[in-house]
């Protein structure tokens, strides 16, 4: 037991050693092309990072951890290829970051070459042009229509349920801010129940395509089959019922994204998405909420049109006798404080439910700045969940069994946090 113990200690030192070991790119070769472009990272080691297609503009995402440059490199303009520049951030805490502006929508390709070498790594990203469908023009067509339809930022939508809230008689024992109902106590009391309202949103769609399999699978279309799955299993559950953000294979900005969940009242917000690392090995499904960094950027930006919105949570911010901008940053911080909390308590749940079907890379609640999770007042969780670039994941979130699977444990996740928190106030 002694030699084992020692084996695992030696292991896990091991293991913080390698990974406070910071990686070096010493070099950027550039291979452009009409057809596609190819860029290979000369690194002194593998590391972690991400890789994500962007619009507006269009753009393709490359992001090293624990990653420092080593040779002097300017934002680059590139011509007769797919990719029209690249710029090169370092924002510090070793995060190095390569955006490649890209003519219209592409699509990447990316991998680790085998290497002869002792020491080092080489990192191929492919930037492949991708021409839109015959529906291109119906697809912008869609998405202008949606941009007309909600462009009104978030903070208008408080004006328009202040203005509902007014039209209607509220009862003495009625608390402003309440944001949980108990269904049985409105059955007694002769009221129509409260339907609770799930907003589903499906990462990505249309020519974002979001994370790509080896084997062809795209992001968009695999959290769309879960989420329509997920939807179908909430709108069985008693009181309860499910609203997407897309129904098919278009793209909604992420702001709009809360426009409509603000727009239908919803009582909780998941987003669904499948993770993408560059090792192929990386497994498990994760769950984040808000960290407290992006709920205080986000009470700036709110805090800013301090004279476009009038409410909060249900108190009606113009009624205060004090407009003074820190109380109203002080209520923002309050409601965004008490969202993430439930918001965790969801996760935890969803966590629970999905480990009776999946491995989890997280054993816990992650936190991060992702702006659909940003409205103050609904829960809200964003679910990866899985690696679509492990090609055993891929294979297994592209079967439509395994997406019934995930559904399903999400619906039980987001029916025990209602039991036990939202109906009762907890």
């Amino acid at each position: 037991m002694q030699r084992i113990a020692l084996t695992i200690m030696l292991i896990l030192l091991c293991a913080a050693t390698l990974a406070a070991e910071p990686v070096y790119l010493s070099g950027l070769l550039i291979q452009p092309s009409a057809a596609s472009s190819r860029f290979t990272f000369i690194l002194s080691a593998k590391t972690y990072g991400r890789v994500k297609y962007a619009p507006n503009p269009d753009r393709i995402e490359i992001e090293f951890a624990n990653t420092y440059k080593r040779f002097e490199m300017q934002n680059t303009e590139l011509g007769g290829c797919n990719v029209k520049s690249i710029a090169v951030q370092e924002p510090g805490n070793g995060i190095l970051r390569f955006t490649f502006y890209v003519d219209g929508y592409s699509q990447w390709k990316i991998k680790f070459l085998s290497s002869d070498e002792e020491s080092g790594a080489r990192l191929q990203l492919d930037i492949i042009p991708k021409k839109m469908s015959a529906r291109k023009d119906v697809l912008q067509r869609d998405a202008e229509s949606l941009r007309h339809t909600f462009r009104n930022d978030i903070v208008n939508a408080f004006a328009s349920m202040r203005d509902e809230l007014k039209s209607k008689t509220l009862r003495d024992d009625e608390v402003i801010g309440r944001s949980r109902l108990d269904l049985q106590d409105e059955a007694a009391a002769g009221k129509a129940p409260h339907i609770f309202t799930v907003v589903i949103d499906a990462g990505h769609g249309g020519k974002d395509s979001g994370a790509l399999g080896e084997n062809g699978a795209q992001e968009k279309n695999v959290v769309l089959a879960i989420a329509n799955r997920l939807k179908i299993e909430i709108n069985k559950q008693p009181g309860m019922r499910a609203v997407m953000t897309r129904s098919g294979d278009y793209f909604v900005p992420l702001r709009e994204r809360l426009n409509l969940a603000r727009k239908d009242k919803a009582d909780l917000f998941v987003a669904i998405h499948a993770d993408a690392y560059f090792e192929n090995n990386a497994t498990g499904a994760s769950v984040y909420a808000l960290s407290q960094h992006g709920a205080t950027n986000e009470a700036a930006r709110w805090l800013a049109q301090r004279d476009n919105y009038s409410e909060l949570g249900g108190v009606e911010l113009n009624s205060l006798p004090d407009r003074d901008p820190v109380l109203r940053s002080v209520l923002v911080d309050l409601a965004q404080t008490a969202t993430i909390q439930d918001s965790i308590r969801l996760g935890n749940k969803v966590l629970d439910a999905l480990e009776n079907i999946s491995s989890l890379h997280y054993s816990h609640v992650e936190r991060a700045p992702f702006v659909v999770l940003k409205s103050p007042d609904i829960p809200s969780i964003l679910v990866e969940t899985g690696f679509i670039t492990n090609p055993n994941e891929e294979r297994r979130l592209t079967d439509p069994d395994y997406q019934g699977r995930v559904a399903h444990a999400l619906q039980l996740g987001i029916s025990e946090y209602v039991q036990k928190y939202a109906q009762k106030g907890e």
